[in-house]
């Protein structure tokens, strides 16, 4: 549990371990996040991701303004060279100046220069995490020049020495009273700041001074038209508006990713940013303007009031560079609107000092920590579970999920080869382009293979996998977690149970899906490690009448995928879909019951299969079992009513706790089992929470292990407040990780829906 100490202890130092380029590193920061960080972090990601579901129900054409935003980002993209160009024709045709910075180096010595050219002692900036990415601070206070953040969360951030945890709460880190303690040690104060009003009051009173004297004037930009010059600017406290303002000369500095054609193509923008990042409707400040601003410059300066002057600094750093890469280029479509952030289960938990680099955070930050910085610093991305519940929150819908998953087979590709590979290689059945990933990653890689082994040992293989001995083997080899649960291998699994058993089951009588012809796909964690999931699911398709072909087992890739295996899986996925297509082409719906296996069809084989033809198909005729039932109908549904009711003799509790897998979710195939559940009587309460931190792999995973039970303890708590009123409900989840998760912590048995389904249903 999160130990929550005085963050003014010396051994509290985030920018110890900004730079995640080692393990070491990345641990450190998970180390620094659990001690210190935990509940503030959880408490105001919660909050934002809340608020944006609340805001987001609200657009009525959320989905089509999202398609409008990002065919706007592809174009702009697709057109960057031009439109810089017409953007540095209408700022000068303005009166203002453009320079573009090749990198950080040239951005910051220009705009120093800038500086020194006009005699600047005092500098005040609003937020930009472009000027972080620069480390501009550093470099203008080297030259002598007083820089203050103006923004309230930056304030903070810049007077206790931390980079930002968040891009858009930078602060969100640190509860009112850690940043109550701070202000008093910084300012010497002996106020009592106990309110966030009076600390609020407290900075405005510093900061006012700051904006009346200051020389010039820094900041971003959200976006930026370029045939009219106009910068977008959105804010929570004004002190954009003053930065912008009082000084004299204005100086916004933005990546050249920020260009759109004009500043039509400015306003789908200004509709999903304050509700995808922090739930507002709007933004409390929305600044449209067209620089050098036609005001004159507040004076209160001893020295001569210069004329108004603006400069914009526009910086590649790598930009475009991603833009020429086919995988990097979808991270320039970003609106830094943390939507990823805050809908992550992790980041919930650990924030962006563990899950983020030296600048950008969460699942987006390790594209653009790779782009910007190089790829060794982006290993953070191992914090990324690929739970895929960050792509349907993003507002310009980027596939942050797959952007991880190539950004670690190319740090799996950088490694030099292991020389005792040859030992294991033969073993294990990665593609030979993968068999430079790390020991661990080819292990869990490569689960199948690993189940179907353990499955055929079992019970053995379950008593020696957890022995003590074999723990810490285990641990030091592959970096097994010596403390967790291992899942345990059936020793009959499903086929075995299949090709035995199934024609000894009745049906409903029923002539309504006399023609239907289903296909069972038993992925490998129904067949080896929860075949009674698919026994159920047989029998309840064979109860509704229909007509059932059972296929081979096959490794659909998934495993491989979240390791980073991109070839491995890859192979994988052909084979797969190879096998399916028979079936898909003699318009056979396939049912599969794992949910990560339904998110590999409906969403990661786009990136695996060359047949557009054939993924098509497979995304149209692939379903979770009970998700195909209800969209057979009300009439299917009433039929199931009926004959439940007409037995009477379940002794099932009347309430349950439902928390359906996060992938399953994503592929929008959760609501029909609440739906179903309900229309059958049962009084159901779902979790909240967005994953349940198992993920697969990676709550075994001994550098992840207490991650992953923190992320847990969350679910566990939604349980225990749905049962503190009422008594205990019965305890319903729709995946393997889910399940295993809730079992260890809970220590009580977990249902699949079906499994419930299956039991009404009998006779």
């Amino acid at each position: 549990m999160a130990k929550n100490r005085n963050m003014e202890q010396p051994d509290y130092t985030p920018r110890k371990y900004a730079r995640k380029d080692t393990k070491e590193s990345l641990k450190g920061g998970i180390r620094l996040a659990l001690d210190y960080e935990q509940d503030s972090v959880r408490r105001n990601t919660n909050t934002f991701n809340i608020g944006r579901y609340k805001a987001t129900g609200a657009i009525d054409d959320y989905e089509v303004l999202k398609e409008k935003a990002r065919a706007i980002k592809e174009d702009s993209i697709a057109r960057l060279p031009d439109l810089i160009q017409t953007l540095q024709s209408t700022v000068e045709q303005n009166g203002g100046s453009v320079y573009l910075a090749s990198d950080a180096e040239d951005a910051t010595q220009h705009i120093k220069d800038l500086c020194s050219g006009y005699e600047a002692e005092l500098v005040v900036k609003s937020k930009s995490m472009t000027t972080e990415e620069i480390h501009l601070n550093t470099v203008l206070e080297s030259a002598g020049m007083e820089v203050v953040e103006t923004d309230l969360g930056e304030m903070i951030i810049q007077i206790a020495d931390e980079q930002p945890s968040h891009i858009v709460g930078p602060a969100i880190h640190r509860s009112r009273e850690q940043i109550s303690t701070l202000f008093k040690r910084v300012y010497d104060t002996d106020s009592p700041l106990d309110s966030g009003e009076a600390l609020t009051k407290y900075a405005r009173d510093i900061l006012r001074e700051k904006f009346l004297n200051a020389d010039i004037g820094i900041t971003g930009a959200n976006a930026i038209a370029a045939e009219s010059g106009t910068l977008m600017l959105v804010e929570s406290e004004a002190n954009i508006r003053m930065v912008m303002q009082t000084p004299p000369i204005h100086i916004a500095v933005a990546g050249v990713e920020k260009i759109v054609p004009s500043k039509a193509h400015l306003f789908p923008f200004i509709e999903l940013l304050g509700p995808s990042g922090t739930g507002q409707p709007l933004t409390s400040y929305t600044n449209l303007v067209t620089p050098p601003l036609d005001v004159r410059p507040f004076s209160f300066r001893e020295k001569p009031v210069r004329p108004r002057a603006f400069h914009l600094v526009l910086i590649d750093n790598g930009r475009m560079n991603m833009r020429e890469d086919p995988m990097l280029r979808e991270a320039l479509y970003c609106i830094r609107c943390a939507a990823c952030l805050n809908s992550c289960a992790n980041f919930q938990n650990l924030g962006g000092h563990a899950y983020g680099g030296e600048t950008y955070s969460g699942g987006i930050g390790s594209a653009w920590e790779s782009g910007t910085h190089g790829i060794e610093t982006a290993k953070f991305n191992e914090l990324c579970t690929g739970c895929s519940r960050c792509k349907p929150q993003c507002p310009v819908k980027i596939d942050i999920p797959w952007l991880n998953i190539v950004l670690r087979d190319r740090i799996n590709q950088s490694r030099k080869k292991d020389p005792f590979s040859f030992v294991y290689r033969g073993l294990l059945d990665s593609a030979p382009e993968d068999t430079s990933a790390p020991l661990q990653k080819q292990f869990f890689g490569n689960y199948a293979t690993l189940a179907k082994w353990g499955s055929r040992l079992a019970p053995l293989s379950n008593w020696i996998a957890n022995t003590a001995f074999s723990k810490t083997i285990l641990e030091k080899l592959v970096g097994l977690a010596s403390d967790a649960d291992l899942p345990r291998f059936a020793s009959q699994n499903f086929t075995t149970w299949y090709r035995h058993s199934f024609r000894t089951l009745s049906s409903i009588e029923s002539e309504q899906f006399a023609n239907y012809e289903v296909v069972f796909f038993p992925d490998i964690y129904v067949n080896y490690l929860h075949p009674s999931w698919g026994i159920s699911a047989i029998r309840v398709l064979k109860k509704l009448g229909m007509t059932t072909t059972v296929m081979d087992t096959l490794p659909d890739g998934r495993a491989a995928l979240s390791q980073g295996m991109v070839n491995t899986a890859s192979e994988r996925a052909k084979v797969l879909a190879e096998t399916c297509r028979e079936y898909l082409e003699s318009d056979r719906d396939i049912i599969v019951v794992e949910p990560s296996v339904l998110g590999m069809f409906r969403e990661d084989y786009s990136h695996l299969l060359p047949d557009g033809e054939l993924l098509g198909r497979l995304l149209k005729q692939s379903f979770e079992p009970i998700e195909y039932i209800f969209n057979l109908g009300e009439s299917v549904l009433d039929k199931i009513a009926d004959f439940i009711k007409n037995q009477d003799n379940h002794q099932w509790p009347d309430r349950v706790f439902y928390h359906s897998h996060c992938q399953q979710r994503s592929a929008n195939a959760a609501d029909q089992t609440v739906a179903l559940l309900q229309s059958l009587g049962f009084h159901v309460i779902t979790s909240s929470v967005e994953c349940c931190g198992m993920a697969g792999s990676f709550g075994y995973k001994q550098d992840y292990y207490e991650v992953s039970q923190e992320v847990g303890i969350n679910l566990v708590n939604q349980i225990e407040s749905a049962e503190s009123d009422t008594g205990k409900c019965l305890l319903l989840a729709s995946g393997t990780s889910c399940t295993d998760q809730i079992q260890s912590l809970t220590g009580r048995k977990v249902f699949h829906p079906l499994e419930l389904l299956d039991s009404l249903l009998l006779d």
